[in-house]
This record gives structure tokens, C-alpha cells and sequence, in this order.
């Protein structure tokens, strides 16, 4: 492939007279949430909690140990029957409730999390909204849950099928989005009547604990607890704890893995959302404008930091070079900067400085085996953690770029002549979250679709969720679903009652 485009690098723009996102009174309470109540014991350890932009340390949370994930279990225990007892209207009306509390603290909740992870405020208010509607939409559809028909299927035995609470729920909730991620499980596991255990990222647990001191006052003790702390430990704890009796992880597939496996010997359920690497498969007869248009947003939304961006495109080789063109026209003029440097901004910094250095560590591999950068390709200068918008071109089939999960504002471009040749290649990576076909040939998106192996396809769009519809992946990105009813059924329990009723 051959353009007329070159390597650029982007500025980072600068809040130099801005008043800051967050005051000291605007932050939770850096504690433990365990039985209504934040903790007042002091913490052995620390950590800290750090602004990516600036890197400055903005709180200090406690490193949570195995027994503080203990005493959360035994609260969510104790609380457990009597939430479940309650009525789908009254956990409706509670989740109404979240939902309302939430929505008045938008812009506080906005901000926190902004400057706990650096993105745009665009970014984090679209977060919130998210968040409130997920609440709102569980707060629903608890009270339409709909079974398979009473009946009698075998000869004077009536069948009632009923679905039941698990019971006490373990969470773990990753640092890229972490409002919407908790309200992704808090919402439904409260609506099923199950009691919860969440351990939010150490990197980014204000907006969580921020939450957690929201509702204190809406539900009862225990069946809301939030343990900070790292995964190895805490994490872990909440994996094999034999009064847990489902663990749901967003996170990497390495989290998952480790997951899994601690949840092995007490045969709970599992629950995972894992990592992407979603193929953008562009036929030529595709709306190249409404492509790149989509990618523009779809590729470097919360700076690509996302499971489901559109971060591997396969475009034919008859347009590459006129869509390539487009793309990094687009992607030139992403604004990059500080969330307090105006309401334009699109991409943030990476979250950390270990993330950092992964995204960069791709990318002075990938130019060190010769793939081209069609613009960006590195870092921005400091403070934060900042990593210029990047095409890369000239992807050969395999590149460790085209098949492992960056988690940055990256996206690949590789070519292909064949139909099949498109297919076998998107699905030849690990993973199945999502992806997208561009065609305006109708036989050609439904085909295309269905021979995609990932949970959520999109045609002619990428990156579009609404709470109606489920989230979730094959293959490595892991299994269950988030959103929708499925959610519902994957935080519940089926049973039969069959009566016999002959006389």
C-alpha cells in the first residue's frame, strides 16, 4: 500500500488556567464499604492513587487484605435473604432510586472520573448517562422477566419454573471504565436479588466508593460492599471464597484465567468479560466517508482504551489507499489534551504509567519490524501519560499488532483481495467480543455476519450499545453477558417445581 501520508505528531494541549476538576471535598471517603458504612480502622498499607494527566497523587485508598474481603462476604451473607425476599417492585423502585441519586451528581460524578482517569469530560459524562440508564433499564426489566409457560409436560404433573437469586455475588471491575463497569454488575445482580462484594481497580476506585457513599442510605446493610485492593490478593479471596456463589470479572484475560481457576474448587459460577481486538472488515463497495467518520470516534473513544474498539481494520485492497488517506486526515485532527482544556477533547492519556509503556512498547516493536506509521507512532511529551493517535500501515497477516489486544489509541490497517481470505483472517485472533462489516450490499452483511465468530457484529457502525441489547464475547474474551436480560438470567437460577395434581 502506498500513500501520500507521513508520520506527525500530535501536541498535547494544556489546562493553563483552569480551576481544578476535583477539591478534597469532592472526594468519598477512602475506606472499606462493608455493611452500610464506610470503615474507620486505619489501613496497614496505602496506594496511591494517581492523575494521569498531571501525575500527580490525588487520595490514598487501603490495600484491602483477605480478611477485609471476608468480613464484606459475611455482610453480604447476612443481608442476603432478606433482600431476595423483597418483592421485583420494591428492588425496582431501589434501583429507580440509584438511578435518580446518580443523575443529580452527574457532574460531580463526571469530574472524579476524569481525574481519576484522565478522559475527556465528554468521555466521562457519556459514562454517567450510561450508568443511569443502566440502572433504569434493570430497574424495568426486573419487573417484566418473562419464563417458560406453566404447564403439564408430562401426563397430570403441573411444571412451574421459577427463577431464583444466586446469592452472594463477588465483582471485580477494571480501571477503563469504572462507573459504568460496576453499574454494568451492580444493576443487574441487585435486580435479581442477589447481594454483592465488588472490588474495584486500585488504579481508579474513586467514582465506585463515590457510588457506594451515594446509596448508602438506599439499601440495606450488606447488600452493597465495595473492598479496594489488588487483584492477587483481594481478587483473589473473593474468587475462592466458599460463601461467594458467582465471581464476575471485567478485566484481561489474564485476570480471568487467574479467576477461573481460584474459582475451580468451589464450583461457582463465572462469570467473565475479557479482552478484544475488533476486526473493521471494509468491502469496497463501503461508504468510506461514514467509515473513517466511525472510526474516528469508534478507534480513540476513552483514547482506546476499550474492549471493543475498532482497532484492527481489513479493508480491500482496491480502496486501502483512498481509505487510508481519509483516516489519517480524521485521525490528524483528533484534539489530544488534559480534560480541563476544553469540551473539545477527544483523547486522554493512557490510565497509567505501566499501561504507558505497554502501548509504547507495541509500537517501537511494530516499527522495529518494519510496519509503517502512517501518522503518531509514540509518545507525547509530559506530564501524563499521553500516546499520540496512531495508523499503522503496511500490517502484514500475524504482526503481533494485528493480533494482540493494545488497549490504546492504535489502529492497524491491513489488506485483503477475497471474500473468505476477510473472514478466515478477522477471525484469526483469540479473541470474540465484537466487530464490524462495512458493505452496502445487503446478501453480503447478513452472510459476512454470520460467519464472524464474536459476540456483538455491527454493520455499517461500531461501537453502538444500548442497555436492551446483551454485551458479552466467544473464545478468549470469555463468557456471560452484560446488559439486557441476559444479564438478568446470568445472575439468576432456574428451578422446577412439578406438582402432581391427579385425582
Amino acid at each position: 500500500m502506498t500513500t501520500t501520508t507521513g508520520p506527525t505528531t500530535a501536541t498535547v494541549r494544556r489546562a493553563t488556567d483552569a480551576a481544578p476538576l476535583i477539591t478534597a471535598a469532592d472526594l468519598p471517603p477512602a475506606r472499606h464499604f462493608i455493611d452500610g458504612k464506610f470503615l474507620d480502622q486505619s489501613p496497614e498499607r496505602v496506594i496511591d492513587v494517581v492523575d494521569p494527566s498531571t501525575e500527580n497523587v490525588i487520595a490514598h485508598i487501603p490495600e484491602g487484605t483477605a480478611d477485609d474481603i471476608d468480613g464484606a462476604v459475611a455482610a453480604a451473607v447476612a443481608a442476603r435473604r432478606q433482600w431476595a425476599r423483597l418483592l421485583p417492585k420494591e428492588r425496582s423502585e431501589t434501583l429507580h432510586a440509584i438511578a435518580d441519586g446518580l443523575a443529580e451528581h452527574t457532574e460531580l460524578l463526571a469530574r472524579l472520573e476524569s481525574a481519576n482517569t484522565g478522559k475527556p469530560l465528554a468521555v466521562s459524562q457519556d459514562d454517567v448517562a450510561q450508568t443511569v440508564d443502566t440502572f433504569r433499564f434493570m430497574a424495568g426489566a426486573v419487573r417484566a422477566t418473562t419464563s417458560m409457560a406453566a404447564g403439564d409436560y408430562a401426563e397430570n404433573h403441573l411444571s412451574v419454573i421459577l427463577r431464583e437469586p444466586l446469592g452472594v455475588i463477588g465483582v471485580v471491575t477494571p480501571w477503563n471504565y469504572p462507573l459504568l463497569m460496576a453499574a454494568w454488575k451492580i444493576a443487574p445482580i441487585l435486580a435479581a436479588g442477589n447481594t454483592l462484594v465488588l472490588k474495584p481497580s486500585e488504579q481508579t476506585p474513586l467514582t465506585t466508593l463515590k457510588l457506594a457513599e451515594l446509596v448508602a442510605d438506599l439499601l440495606p446493610p450488606g447488600v452493597l460492599n465495595v473492598v479496594n485492593g489488588y487483584g492477587p490478593v483481594a481478587g483473589a479471596r473473593l474468587a475462592e471464597h466458599p460463601d461467594v456463589n458467582m465471581i464476575a470479572l471485567t478485566g484481561s484475560v489474564s485476570s480471568g484465567r487467574a479467576v477461573a481457576r481460584a474459582a475451580a474448587d468451589t464450583l461457582k459460577r463465572v462469570h467473565l468479560e475479557l479482552g478484544g481486538k475488533a476486526p473493521v472488515v471494509i468491502f469496497p463497495d463501503a461508504d468510506l466517508a461514514a467509515a473513517v467518520s466511525a472510526l474516528r470516534v469508534a478507534g480513540f473513544w476513552n483514547s482506546g482504551q476499550e474492549c471493543g474498539a475498532a482497532c484492527r481494520v481489513l479493508v480491500h485492497e482496491s480502496v486501502a489507499e483512498q481509505f487510508v488517506e481519509q483516516l489519517v486526515g480524521e485521525v490528524r485532527a483528533l484534539v489530544v489534551g488534559e480534560p480541563t482544556s476544553g469540551e473539545d477533547v477527544e483523547v486522554g492519556p493512557m490510565v497509567s504509567k505501566a499501561h504507558f509503556d505497554r502501548v509504547t512498547g507495541y509500537l517501537e516493536r511494530a516499527k522495529s519490524q518494519g510496519i509503517r506509521v502512517a501518522t503518531g507512532g509514540g509518545a507525547l511529551d509530559g506530564p501524563g501519560y499521553f500516546v499520540a493517535p496512531t495508523v499503522l500501515v503496511d500490517v502484514p497477516e500475524g504482526a503481533e499488532v494485528a493480533r494482540e489486544e493494545i488497549f490504546g489509541p492504535v489502529i492497524t490497517v491491513e489488506t485483503f483481495s477475497e471474500e473468505d481470505e476477510a473472514v478466515r483472517r478477522a477471525n484469526d485472533v483469540p479473541f470474540g467480543l465484537s466487530a464490524s462489516v462495512w458493505t452496502e450490499n445487503a446478501r453480503r452483511c447478513h452472510g459476512i455476519a454470520a460467519r464472524l465468530d464474536f459476540g456483538t457484529v455491527w454493520v455499517n457502525s461500531h461501537l453502538v450499545l444500548a442497555s436492551e441489547v446483551p454485551w458479552g464475547g466467544f473464545k478468549g474474551s470469555g463468557y456471560g453477558r452484560d446488559l439486557s436480560l441476559y444479564a438478568l438470567d446470568d445472575y439468576s437460577r432456574t428451578k422446577h417445581v412439578m406438582h402432581n395434581h391427579e385425582r
